[in-house]
């Protein structure tokens, strides 16, 4: 359950494109999330959802920079999972997530690991409010 695997990583453009189109918004600095839930039959054989995590180029010149930057949000999407994956499996949905960090700076691995305490709860607050409970 600690891991990050492959069938985790969203990389289907019809689901990324359908993710954008239609998925619901939500800003917490320094991260832009976009988030939809979906049948959970869209998604692979024990896998609640997928994860798109991205960075600017515009932002960060440097590619060691922006794979910096994505393994320290990988991290923390990784440590806070179980809590999501836990309401979905109880809701029988499927969830497409899309992360991007947005800060023309590099911040602290705790205080990333901090906002996505409120990243999770705001996801966790919207997938009951649209599953009906």
């Amino acid at each position: 359950m600690q891991t990050f695997g492959k069938q985790e990583r969203l990389c289907s453009e019809k689901l990324m494109d359908d993710l954008f189109r239609t998925g619901h918004r939500m800003m917490v600095f320094p991260f832009s999330i976009h988030w939809k839930l979906c049948p959970k039959e869209m998604l692979p054989a024990n896998v609640p959802a997928q994860v798109l995590i991205a960075t600017s180029k515009k932002k960060f010149h440097h590619a060691v920079d922006r794979n910096r930057v994505k393994r320290l949000t990988r991290e923390c999407y990784r440590l806070h999972k179980p809590e999501l994956y836990e309401l979905l499996e109880e809701r029988q949905v499927g969830l497409l997530l899309a992360v991007n960090y947005v800060h023309n700076d590099f911040l602290d691995f705790w205080v990333l690991y901090h906002k996505f305490d409120k990243i999770t709860s705001a996801l966790l607050h919207g997938i009951t409010a649209e599953t009906g409970d």
